[in-house]
């Protein structure tokens, strides 16, 4: 390429590098948080036709790196927070900031340390995540703050008896990926996973912590006959259950009608055919629990969500603090109300993809005020150490 040739083209990606700034400045002044962002922007992008396919990914990329700083640089302007994010969130070198920060295009392969050190922001860390008064005493604050400018991976369980055909077509497509234990595999999180394996007939979708929250039952050699998802939302837990298990008498129940019609289409595919389900608002008072016979209730509760929302992260900058009262209210009337379904010798587990300590040991000290329930364990599964979910679990015997 002649000089006169290369200057051009330099020129011709710094004007496209400062189009994609404004045209995600405009994105993100529209957004109000009131649905998931990811699906915001799906519709957007529908109703707006000059987005290219290469351009919605840069400029969904450029929102995704944004929203990751969460509350952190707010005395910047969005364009020159926009081009932070880019740098905090990225690990190789990029186009957009060679053209437009290229100084910082030199170091963007340091860890973040060094790059928060680099613009001179130590401290901005602190910012990422507004809610750390809230935290529970087991998750290391900044820890889970940077961990929000790293992209979670994705993360498959493999169904059984189905290891050796997956792995097999996982190999022939030329996909890279990790096997994390026997089950359990890690891929990048746009791999197109739909068009090679066959979802919830050989492999599902569920994230590292939430394959791992059955663990404390499955390692005593605990054989339930009778569960019951009390709150089986897409029925992941459940497929979770009748994986370990098999030979189970299961019981899914949700607050609305239409998420048992989606579980049902989803258990199809499975090939779970056997099974009770009912509609119900376990939070009411009146509330009355199907029987008292249950081996094991599961209660993977309503939730802040803030153990997931590195993939959602709209929410460190649109959740509300005043929500935190509100779900660990529902989830102490929800988790009464179950617990009395569980038979003598029985288990309850209690399940939140929270970090907020009113969430979870918060409701773990009201269950044992008000209830004969014992608690066995409790335990968070630290996934922002990992690229993965973090949840909470709390395992009580009747």
């Amino acid at each position: 390429m002649s000089f006169g040739n290369r200057f051009l083209f330099i020129e011709i990606c710094a004007v496209r590098s400062h189009s994609y700034i404004a045209s995600t400045t405009t994105i993100l002044k529209k957004y109000d948080g009131a649905i998931p962002f990811a699906a915001w922007l799906k519709n957007y992008f529908r109703e707006h036709k000059k987005f290219g396919s290469r351009d919605r990914k840069t400029v969904a990329h450029l929102c995704f790196c944004y929203y990751r700083l969460g509350n952190s640089f707010s005395g910047k302007a969005v364009e020159e927070k926009l081009l932070i994010g880019l740098f905090l969130c990225s690990s190789e070198s990029n186009i957009m900031l060679q053209e437009l920060k290229p100084e910082w295009n030199e170091v963007v392969e340091k860890n973040l340390t060094a790059k928060f050190q680099y613009i001179d922001a130590q401290q901005e860390w602190k910012h990422i995540f507004s809610f750390s008064n809230y935290l529970s005493d087991g998750i290391n604050a900044e820890a889970f703050a940077l961990s929000f400018l790293i992209q979670p991976d994705l993360f498959l369980r493999i169904r059984p008896q189905k290891k050796a055909i997956v792995l097999k077509k996982l190999s022939e497509a030329n996909i890279d990926f990790y096997l994390v234990g026997d089950q359990c595999l890690r891929l990048l999180i746009n791999t197109k996973i739909d068009e090679i394996l066959r979802l919830d007939e050989e492999v599902v979708v569920q994230d590292l912590s939430s394959q791992k929250v059955l663990n404390a039952l499955t390692t005593t050699g605990f054989q339930p006959v009778r569960i019951w998802d009390c709150c089986a939302a897409s029925g992941g837990k459940s497929i979770l259950a009748y994986d370990k298990w098999q030979k189970i008498q299961l019981t899914v129940s949700d607050v609305r009608e239409s998420i048992l019609i989606n579980l049902r289409k989803r258990f199809e595919k499975v090939g779970i055919r056997n099974y009770s389900s009912f509609v119900a608002d376990i939070s009411k008072e009146d509330f009355k629990p199907p029987t008292s016979n249950f081996e094991l209730v599961i209660c993977d509760a309503p939730c802040s969500g803030s153990g997931t929302w590195g993939r959602t992260p709209e929410q460190l900058v649109f959740f509300k603090e005043e929500k935190i009262d509100y779900y660990a209210s529902l989830q102490r009337k929800i988790a009464i109300n179950a617990s009395k379904s569980v038979k003598p010798n029985g288990y309850f587990l209690y399940i939140t993809c929270s970090v907020f300590k009113k969430e979870n040991e918060g409701v773990v000290s009201f269950i044992q005020n008000n209830s004969s329930l014992q608690l066995i364990n409790a335990t968070y599964y630290k996934g922002y150490k990992q690229k993965a979910d973090t949840l909470f679990a709390a395992l009580f015997k009747a």
